[in-house]
């Protein structure tokens, strides 16, 4: 498998001072190990058993890596500590969330140490008056909804896997979610973090002032997927609850009528909470799970959601009603009571859990692509996935243009994996193609390696690298992981003959 090959490579060039990066056998005293619980606690540092299993993968179709020491600090301090060890003994490290990552990010690679956020799981302060809270890298992104509700308050970004998702998750890949169209993604609620550097430095980026003072290097580590550092605190900003929500469900017959509609709607100068659309295969297994209410017999649905003041998002609702009409919608529902909202949001949240009823697997891609190519770009998708023999359901963020295919099949059937991938492969080539980008939420990982290409030359690959060594000189944290080979460190010569793609 090459994604072996490439774990090899990186196990040859982490252990620069000496240290092995292979796993010593249960019953030798390995001084990494031993000085690891020393800085922490003999049960919080562990090198065998079912967490160990676990921590080989993410939620990807990925191949799952080699697990070092899985470490679950409590504070910066131990974090740090853990990094100067780790530093010590030449290894890698590799910052692990809930491990529900959909691009392969999370998968160690090369046996480095893991640092787990989950017991890092405290809402530190929630500063109401200045619509701050502090909290910590492992709480749950819904538990912090939730916890804001008595407030009055909650947090914006909603990701699908909002219920397991961590806050720490969420700064790495910049997530989003249904109602990120008006309010943005995280990065844009996030003011400030407190991060520990490869080096064991704790650092603050950002800051809670209007104006913080230098560059934006709060900027830089959104999104960065792990590979400049652990975020131990996040300060994030709190939203008002709306005073009024309407959420509508538009019938259509075919997802081109649906999409035509998203963009009539923003072009129309609408900027709703959510513009979610899911086809007809979806929702016929949504309904099958859960008995959201969606009709069946429809070839495709858009759940639209507007908020604020009632006599305005009143006339919104019905401008997009009128809209959706004009364009083909067979059926135009508002959400009576609240009960019958929460129902149609638990049915777009579980939708991939549905899919289990049809097959134990599935592949979710994440492109974006301009709204005006929705329609042309959706259908391309179809023709792929039928071109592989490959059966695929569309749920997507349809008010950004974040696509969502579901590629649904059996890993046991022969060759099937393969088909995935080669699916997989053209769906990004055609957003790409069509103008978009890699991926709106879930990340590169390893999955979108070999397609940095597509958008950026290599002097901007350059220019990336030179920053992640601003904060990594080494190429210790996440190594492996979004920059392709070649461009991941300038001391990494050998890893330029490991194929850029990494899957089996």
């Amino acid at each position: 498998m090459a994604l072996k090959k490439l774990t090899d490579a990186i196990a040859k060039i982490t252990s620069v001072k000496g240290g092995s990066a292979e796993t010593p056998a249960p019953n030798v005293v390995d001084p990494l190990h031993r000085e690891l619980r020393e800085a922490l606690s003999a049960d919080r540092v562990q090198v065998e058993g079912a967490h160990m299993s676990l921590m080989k993968r993410d939620a990807s179709v990925f191949d799952g890596g080699v697990a070092g020491p899985l470490c679950y600090p409590e504070s910066a301090a131990e974090v740090s500590a853990i990094m100067k060890i780790a530093d010590k003994y030449g290894r890698a490290v590799v910052p692990r969330g809930a491990g529900t990552g959909l691009a392969g990010g999370a998968i160690p690679l090369g046996a480095p140490v893991v640092i787990s956020a989950m017991k890092m799981t405290s809402i530190l302060e929630v500063d109401v008056e200045n619509r701050i809270a502090w909290v910590e890298p492992g709480v749950i992104n819904l538990d912090l909804t939730r916890h804001l509700g008595q407030f009055g308050f909650h947090f914006a970004p909603d990701p699908s896997s909002q219920q397991v998702c961590t806050i720490g998750g969420n700064v790495a890949n910049n997530s989003g979610g249904p109602h990120c169209l008006a309010y943005g993604v995280t990065n844009a609620h996030v003011v400030a973090l407190e991060v520990v550097l490869p080096s064991g430095e704790v650092a603050v980026l950002g800051g809670i002032d209007a104006e913080p003072l230098g560059y934006d290097l709060r900027g830089a580590f959104v999104g960065s997927e792990g590979t400049l550092g652990f975020t131990t605190k996040v300060a994030v900003t709190i939203t008002p609850n709306a005073p009024d929500v309407r959420t509508l469900l538009l019938s259509f017959e075919t997802v081109r009528d649906a999409a035509t509609t998203v963009s009539a709607i923003i072009a129309a100068g609408i900027v709703p909470a959510a513009l979610e659309v899911m086809d007809q295969r979806i929702t016929e297994a949504v309904e099958a799970y859960v008995g959201a209410g969606y009709p069946t017999d429809a070839g495709a649905v858009l759940l639209a959601e507007v908020d604020g003041l009632p006599d305005g998002i009143a006339i919104d609702a019905e401008r997009i009603a009128e809209i959706g009409r004009a364009n083909g919608a067979t059926d135009v529902r508002q959400a009576e009571t609240e009960q019958e909202r929460a129902l149609l949001w638990k049915g777009r949240k579980t939708a991939f859990g549905a899919i289990a009823q049809i097959a134990p697997d599935y592949y979710l891609h994440d492109t974006v692509v301009p709204r005006s190519k929705l329609a042309d770009v959706l259908e391309e998708v179809y023709a792929i996935a039928d071109r592989h023999d490959v059966l695929v359901m569309n749920v997507f963020h349809a008010g950004d243009g974040n696509l969502h295919p579901l590629l649904v099949f059996d890993a046991r059937e022969p060759g099937k994996l393969d088909a995935v991938h080669a699916a997989g492969a053209e769906i990004v080539e055609a957003s790409v193609a069509a103008g978009g980008v890699l991926s709106g939420e879930h990340g590169v990982g390893v999955e979108k390696q070999a397609y940095m290409h597509r958008m950026f030359t290599d002097d901007d690959m350059d220019h990336q690298a030179r920053l992640r060594r601003a904060f990594d000189p080494d190429c210790r944290a996440n190594p492996g992981k979004v920059l392709p080979m070649g461009h991941s460190c300038a001391d990494i010569q050998s890893l330029r003959s490991v194929p850029e793609k990494v899957w089996g």
